[in-house]
């Protein structure tokens, strides 16, 4: 467990801060808690609502590259956070981050999908430390809601 100043200090060196969480694209809320247990709603990486890319992973013309996905994996899991924040307290509630599921759109030759998932695991490693280390699965699929190129979902455990 880390405390609020650290958390948003960890944020705010990285360059990030919190966003607003992201409204449903259909019938479902971002998150949800039972018990001493959050769990999100798959999350896209939208930024002030828009997303900043869509498309299958992979390499070549009219892919989104790797390196790029694995950057819009980081902002899914960013608005994951604030999921997880809006129904836990605040992030300094976090006790574990138990659980990541990571999702790609991938081009039928892409397999690179743990790589692209770890721009997930850094960010929740570089913001919350040890209770960030989790469990995951990096999944490839045919396509995503929207056309998201990536969609990330969480499991948390509170204090």
């Amino acid at each position: 467990m880390s405390d609020a100043g650290e958390i948003l200090s960890r944020l705010a060196a990285l360059g990030l801060t919190l966003p607003t969480v992201a409204a449903p694209v259909g019938s479902y809320i971002p998150a949800i808690r039972v018990g001493s247990t959050v769990y999100t709603s798959g999350q896209l990486p939208f930024i002030d609502g828009a997303l900043p890319a869509t498309g299958k992973v992979g390499t070549g013309p009219g892919l989104v590259d790797p390196a790029d996905a694995a950057g819009y994996a980081r902002i899914a899991t960013l608005n994951a956070l604030a999921a997880v924040a809006s129904v836990a307290g605040g992030l300094e509630n976090v006790a574990r981050v138990v659980k990541v599921v990571g999702f790609v759109a991938s081009d039928p030759g892409f397999t690179g999908q743990p790589t692209v998932v770890n721009g997930a695991s850094d960010l929740l490693t570089a913001v919350l430390g040890d209770v960030g280390v989790h469990a995951r699965s990096a999944v490839g699929v045919a396509v995503l809601p929207l056309d998201s190129p990536v969609e990330i979902e969480l499991v948390v455990e509170l204090v």
